[in-house]
């Protein structure tokens, strides 16, 4: 996989990142996406729902989608947090998306990384493309040490994804997430630098 980056200004002076890969391509949200974004979460709410929890009508609206994306360029600014789009080759149709986040500085230098696929993309690689990517992007540019990810022990797809982009599983975290009526287990995967 070859990576490139490239940063292009924006109108308030920030970065935008962006990242090719051969399946899809991942771009650091814009506020002009808060549309799209409304439709892939609107569209996916209930697929999603099997392992996060469904969240409150205003959620999915672009308001809501808006506000986030300002978040997430607030976080990017401040190098808390890499929220990308997972974008089709050569369109701008938004399949998914894709965030390092929390990220900590020494004596840590770690993140994790959490995304979720429009369901009619899953099983054809794109995520984990995208995976591979955040990882490279969060080892070569943000010079982290460790990436870390929480998957369902039910959300074998997830696993899968993490499995194939070099992720270890290291523990079980019981109980982690309040999802829909109930608190669920977790894995915890990791991926080191070297």
């Amino acid at each position: 996989m070859v990576l490139k980056i490239w940063r292009l200004l924006r109108k308030k002076g920030e970065n935008v990142v962006s990242i090719q890969g051969g399946k899809c391509y991942i771009r650091t949200f814009q506020e002009k996406d808060a549309q799209s974004l409304t439709g892939l979460v609107s569209r996916n709410k209930y697929f999603w729902s099997t392992y996060e929890p469904l969240q409150r009508p205003d959620y999915y609206t672009i308001d809501a989608q808006y506000k986030k994306i300002q978040e997430s360029l607030y976080l990017m600014d401040s190098k808390r947090e890499y929220t990308f789009g997972i974008f089709e080759p050569g369109t701008n149709n938004l399949i998914g998306h894709i965030a390092l986040y929390a990220v900590k500085r020494l004596p840590y230098s770690s993140a994790f990384v959490g995304y979720a696929m429009d369901e009619i993309y899953v099983g054809k690689g794109i995520v984990t493309e995208a995976v591979n990517m955040v990882v490279q992007f969060a080892f070569e540019q943000v010079g982290l040490h460790r990436v870390e990810a929480y998957v369902s022990t039910q959300n074998n797809a997830s696993i899968r994804v993490l499995e194939k982009s070099g992720f270890q599983r290291e523990g079980l975290l019981r109980k982690l997430l309040y999802i829909n009526g109930q608190w669920v287990d977790h894995y915890m995967y990791a991926r080191l630098e070297d």
